[in-house]
């Protein structure tokens, strides 16, 4: 068993944007939890557990261009979700834009979409899902 000296933990995903109150309350509906109380417009965040979301506002922010490898994306969440089509409809009513749609058999699979100022996140549906070297093995469906 590889054992190493240190301890690392993760304790932030910080994502660069214009407005960090605005970003910070757009993933607060999406996920469902709370902005942190003392947030400002230079730091705000979302608690995970030890986790922190945070948002940090950036002079002259330019946005990722997903796809376009020119401004690429940098990073993005993936958000696992039970029924696809229901939070679809709730992302797009708070201000995200559907990108790509990679949904494959029996309605498993992603599809991307970018929040309000250009960062790409993924909606999931991928339980149950099987991952080989030759790619996804889907469930069967009824």
């Amino acid at each position: 068993m590889w054992h190493h000296p240190r301890v690392l933990r993760l304790t932030d995903v910080i994502i660069d944007c214009p407005d960090t109150l605005g970003l910070a309350a757009f993933y607060a509906e999406v996920t469902g939890r709370p902005v942190k109380e003392g947030s400002t417009v230079d730091w705000a965040g979302i608690q995970f557990g030890e986790l922190e979301l945070a948002f940090i506002r950036v002079e002259d922010y330019r946005a990722p261009q997903w796809p376009d490898d020119e401004h690429p994306k940098q990073f993005h969440l993936d958000f696992e979700v039970d029924d696809i089509e229901a939070e679809q409809q709730r992302v797009l009513a708070l201000g995200a834009t559907l990108r790509r749609d990679s949904l494959g058999p029996g309605g498993y699979g992603w599809r991307v979409y970018t929040d309000p100022v250009g960062h790409p996140f993924c909606l999931c549906r991928n339980r149950g899902v099987t991952w080989t070297d030759q790619g996804p093995v889907w469930p069967q469906s009824d």
